[in-house]
């Protein structure tokens, strides 16, 4: 074996027969170990490479493990296969039931079937785009943990009603003779087990499987790979559990680390040695990372050794924050680190628009991960320059429909026969409903003062006075969301009006906002892979960059405010993890104190990361910025022990109250 592996590489490497994990922490070089296991198992064991199965999760990471597989070795033609589960499971399912392409319906397709539903039943839903996705998620979830129906409740509507959209839409795809890809998992699964023969006769075909990142397998793609490897048990699992981030896209670690509870017989090996980060990035993880309890122990260590220390730094509001942020960029792009190799990382695609926004004023060439959504494209802020376009005296039809009942104030459709509104007529249609006629009066009124404000102030009276929060508060209650989901993009519109005094100059700004937007989303696209990253956490999963920058680091941002579990904060802190390590030499982490005109919490990571009670020794001189000057005298678990010089009684802190709520200022 090459000098070129260390010692639990070549472990992994040259393991042949039953099962085995690998535990390979970031920047540890899994791909490799999978690549040269498999050029192993061919050249020195003797297996047929018609008999390896290598499995992944992307068509992308496939194609680069087989690309660097065929380089390896040399040569275009090579009988072993790598795939992804659901194409190796839709292989099988051709074999024994003809199928084609042409049976697998399509994302549009899919979508339709649950838009004719709702049309069909007549439901008022504002943010459909986003109801439909959050659906086929919980049907696809459904499916891929094998769940009884009657027992699952729904996230996105009354549970009954799920129930009928569900078995509506899996009507719709057996009429028309088709499959989504969860029937892939699922229709394989019951193959297999149903049908012994066949099931036999893959087992033979694959003797030695593989599968890559299985820490983001599911119930049902585990339980098919545990079938197919059969009696042999060669199954050979690589993963970090460290780093699974997809729970909402049914992902279970658990089962990962249950994996030696099914596989007694189970190598274990730890690829410790981390290639990609300093010392400082993988001792300030692996600080982060050791708070969670249901996870491998693991005592990784940097190849690099160290380089320079993580900055944190806070800031009184977000606007100075990005401020920092592009005065970073622009430091490394004048020390010639090529901006591909710089990256911004936050939790959600929403927190970079004034970021965005920065960047395009200095010119600096950014890609975009995921879609940057325009904010006011949001059908709540459409519903907010619809009041303010109403206030400055427009009466068309089409926009007072769009907010006449937000709130409800149950003015119908038939009372507006023309194309425009008449607020006048419309009061006389009342007929004596006195409640009806102060409804449509108030209304009036609002809309009159709404004219004379300043736009901040404008969307301010919307949301108290005009009582457009109460609508929203209604309206999560329907859709079973959290109302702050929906106050917080209230906040994010509003925030945006604050510097503007005129309605026009906001309008204009909003108009000139989505342009630039566009010509940024189609320069990135042209750009192919060019500029500055700005990603969300679970894109950048895989990526790794020179400087990394991670904003946002506040309470209810990271962790997120949905994460109330302790299996949600742990993902949480895996999703930090992850966002971590991306950095090769450079790490700045930022936190604000203000959001949205409320204050805001550093992250609890902050601590976590700067320190562990590692950072602590019997004897160690403190300043404790309540407590003043003192000693350590003892450390047990995550509890310290310290002695003050001006009160000699002891007292005992844990260490996340220590440096969560910034107490400890010095430590010498």
């Amino acid at each position: 074996m090459s000098a070129e592996f260390n010692e639990e590489q070549k472990k992994a490497i040259t393991h042949k027969d039953g099962p085995a994990m690998v535990l390979a922490g970031p920047g540890s070089g899994k791909t490799l170990v999978i690549t040269y296991r498999v050029k192993w198992l061919i050249e020195q064991a003797g297996v047929h490479p018609s008999n390896i199965l290598v499995i992944t999760f992307t068509r992308a990471a496939a194609r680069e493990m087989e690309q660097r597989f065929k380089k390896l070795m040399e040569s275009e033609q090579t009988p072993v296969m790598f795939g992804t589960f659901h194409s190796v499971f839709f292989m099988i399912l051709r074999y024994a039931y003809r199928y084609t392409g042409r049976n697998i319906v399509r994302e549009e397709e899919r979508r339709n079937y649950v838009k004719e539903m709702i049309d069909e039943k007549e439901l008022e839903i504002e943010d459909e785009a986003e109801f439909l996705t959050g659906i086929l998620n919980e049907i696809s979830y459904v499916k891929g943990e094998m769940m009884d129906l009657s027992l699952y409740h729904s996230s996105n509507c009354a549970d009954d009603l799920f129930q009928e959209i569900y078995n509506g839409y899996e009507q719709r795809l057996r009429s028309r003779q088709m499959l989504d890809f969860d029937d892939m998992l699922v229709f394989c699964y019951e193959l297999l087990r149903e049908r012994p023969d066949i099931l036999k006769m893959w087992q033979e075909r694959f003797r030695y499987i593989l599968v890559d990142e299985f820490q983001d397998i599911n119930r049902i793609q585990y339980e098919i790979v545990k079938m197919l490897a059969g009696e042999r048990e060669n199954l050979f699992i690589v993963g970090d559990d460290d780093q699974s981030i997809y729970r909402f896209r049914g992902a279970k670690p658990e089962i990962m680390l249950g994996f030696q509870k099914d596989y007694p017989a189970a190598k274990q090996m730890i690829l410790r040695i981390n290639y990609r980060c300093s010392q400082e990035i993988v001792d300030g993880a692996r600080r982060l990372i050791s708070h969670n309890t249901k996870r491998f122990d693991k005592d990784l260590t940097a190849a690099r050794g160290s380089r320079t220390p993580i900055v944190y730094r806070q800031f009184d509001t977000v606007s100075a924050e990005c401020g920092d942020i592009v005065n970073g960029i622009r430091f490394y792009l004048k020390k010639e680190i090529p901006p591909e190799e710089i990256a911004v990382i936050f939790r959600t695609n929403t927190q970079p628009r004034l970021l965005a926004g920065r960047l395009m004023e200095y010119n600096i060439p950014f890609q975009m991960r995921d879609i940057l959504p325009n904010i006011f494209e949001h059908w709540i802020a459409k519903n907010i320059v619809t009041y303010l376009k109403l206030a400055m005296g427009a009466r068309d039809r089409s926009l007072f429909l769009q907010i006449m009942n937000r709130p409800k104030r149950y003015i119908s459709r038939k009372m507006l026969p023309d194309p425009e509104v008449d607020l006048k007529a419309l009061k006389q249609q009342t007929f004596g409903k006195r409640w009806l006629y102060e409804k449509i009066d108030k209304l009036e009124m609002d809309l009159y003062l709404l004219k004379k404000m300043e736009p901040y102030a404008a969307v301010q009276y919307i949301r108290n006075r005009v009582g457009y929060e109460e609508y929203l508060a209604e309206y999560a209650s329907f859709r079973r969301m959290n109302p702050d989901d929906l106050t917080e993009i209230l906040d994010q519109i509003q925030e945006s009006a604050k510097e503007y005094h005129t309605v026009e100059e906001w309008f204009a700004y909003i108009e000139e906002y989505g342009e630039e937007l566009k010509k940024q989303i189609e320069a990135g696209r042209r750009m192919d892979n060019k500029g500055v990253t700005l990603t969300t956490m679970h894109s950048a999963k895989g990526l790794e960059y020179e400087v990394v920058f991670v904003m946002d680091m506040n309470e209810g941002v990271t962790p997120h405010k949905k994460a109330v579990k302790d299996a949600d904060l742990e993902e949480e802190r895996r999703l930090m993890y992850v966002a971590l390590t991306r950095a090769k030499t450079y790490l700045f982490l930022y936190s604000v104190k203000e959001m949205y005109q409320k204050e805001a919490k550093p992250s609890r990571y902050i601590a976590e990361i700067r320190y562990s009670t590692g950072s602590f020794r019997a004897g160690q001189r403190i300043k404790h910025k309540k407590y003043g000057t003192g000693t350590v005298v003892q450390i047990d678990g995550d509890k310290v022990t310290l002695r003050f010089d001006k009160n000699p009684r002891t007292k005992i802190f844990s260490l996340r109250f220590l440096t969560e709520q910034g107490m400890i200022a010095t430590i010498s």
